[in-house]
């Protein structure tokens, strides 16, 4: 309806055919309900406001009125100014919330979608079509199963060298128990992340992990030791698993881990956006902002678990978390009574009555603060200052024989004793001393 004119539709010129039908007395009330599909009440109420107000009777009232929820051209197009300029890296969703948060703007997520589909803004990410897996139940209970990696990424921008993410994840609730930025993802960082679980939880029942050279050993490289026991010695992060009594469950395929798989997309996007808006560019930096970027995360997308009583397991008073959770080393004291570690050289001060230490084998380690203590038969004989945290120290190890179809060879062995055993094994026979 434009000023006096009015625009009816072929309903509403039905309607008035109808209407003039029953005051010509052609049609009854009754009747006519039934050809315009309505009630006789209703039918009934039409007529009387197409007496008393003409053709203008048969028009809604809210024809021509603003609708309550109506977006101003104001408010859309400052929606869009933030999609373009301060926003410009947030999803649809996450860019809603903070237009709630930060923004005092109330908008329907809907709304705010299709205010930027309109403009031509394209949605962040693609979605693939689902694909068809199996599903796994979450674990009941809260530190049943811990999930962790780290995700490569060039999180600080594009202009900055890429730097890993290193989280870990409680399967049964989805909160992040620990997360930190390295340069790579290593021995350090899944020490850092263990450390900071047993410290604030407790120690978990299991871990769920993929095959990161940090987690599983692939090398073909034996000690005599080894050879022995019939199984190499676990890696750095095997071994602190193994002395805590945490059982390492490991992952076949980046779709059995998916949850941290999934997690790692979201922070990837969320987190990725929120470092650009703030101008991050440093690890020190971006680890300070982590703080309350986990804390609001978990508030955010944690939910709680099937059953109340958590499965951590409370850390015995008498464990010594600072050594289980370190670098640890196997080395042979000097008759200069140092300890060689790569091109480090620790001294070794002399023990009671000043014995010396010379030619015993101890154990060195590294904790996390870059400190070195030396173990000598489970007692501390010596500590260092701190040096630089580095991936572990390979030891030279000597590499097993294939003495399958090989014809000269020589094993080099301590004892008479770890020879029978060899040679009982089958690792060569009996009496054999070549070249290998």
């Amino acid at each position: 309806m434009e000023g006096d004119k009015i625009i009816l539709s072929q309903k509403q010129l039905q309607r008035i055919g109808v209407i003039n039908l029953v005051r010509a007395g052609l049609m009854t009330l009754k009747e006519a309900a039934n050809v315009i599909g309505l009630s006789y009440r209703q039918t009934k109420r039409i007529k009387a406001k197409f007496h008393e107000k003409g053709a203008k009777g048969l028009i809604h009232g809210n024809v021509g009125r603003s609708p309550k929820n109506h977006i101003s051209p104001q408010v859309k197009q400052k929606v869009l100014d933030l999609s373009c300029h301060r926003y410009a890296s947030f999803n649809d969703r996450h860019f809603w919330e903070q237009l709630i948060e930060n923004e005092g703007l109330r908008l329907g997520r809907e709304t705010v979608r299709k205010i930027r589909r309109e403009a031509g803004l394209a949605p962040k990410r693609k979605r693939r079509p689902p694909r068809h897996r199996k599903r796994r139940e979450r674990m009941a209970q809260s530190g049943a199963m811990v999930l962790w990696d780290g995700s490569p990424h060039p999180w600080l921008g594009s202009n900055q060298p890429p730097c890993c993410l290193m989280a870990a994840l409680d399967d049964a609730t989805g909160r992040i128990l620990a997360a930190r930025f390295f340069p790579f993802e290593g021995t350090e960082g899944y020490l850092w992340l263990l450390r900071h679980m047993v410290e604030h939880y407790g120690i978990p029942l299991s871990i769920y992990q993929d095959r990161h050279g940090s987690l599983q050993r692939h090398d073909e490289h034996w000690t005599l030791e080894e050879q022995l026991q019939g199984h190499q010695e676990p890696t750095q992060v095997g071994a602190a698993l193994e002395a805590l009594g945490i059982r390492p469950i490991f992952a076949l395929s980046p779709q059995a881990k998916g949850r941290i798989e999934k997690l790692f997309a979201t922070l990837q996007d969320r987190l990725g956006a929120e470092l650009d808006g703030a101008g991050i560019q440093t690890l020190w930096e971006a680890n300070s902002f982590l703080t309350g970027f986990l804390r609001h995360f978990n508030r955010r997308f944690a939910i709680p678990p099937q059953r109340t009583q958590p499965a951590w397991r409370p850390v015995p008073t008498n464990l010594d978390v600072n050594r289980i959770i370190s670098f640890r080393y196997s080395a042979t004291v000097g008759l200069d009574n140092t300890v060689r570690l790569g091109g480090l050289t620790l001294d070794i001060p002399p023990g009671p009555n000043r014995h010396s230490y010379a030619k015993a084998k101890v154990e060195a380690r590294q904790l996390l603060n870059g400190s070195w203590r030396i173990y000598y038969q489970n007692h501390l004989i010596a500590t260092h200052s701190a040096t630089k945290l580095s991936e572990p120290i390979r030891a030279l190890r000597r590499k097993k024989p294939h003495l399958k179809g090989t014809k000269n060879y020589t094993w080099i062995y301590e004892t008479s004793a770890q020879s029978r055993l060899l040679q009982k094994r089958g690792h060569f026979p009996l009496g054999t001393k070549g070249t290998y």
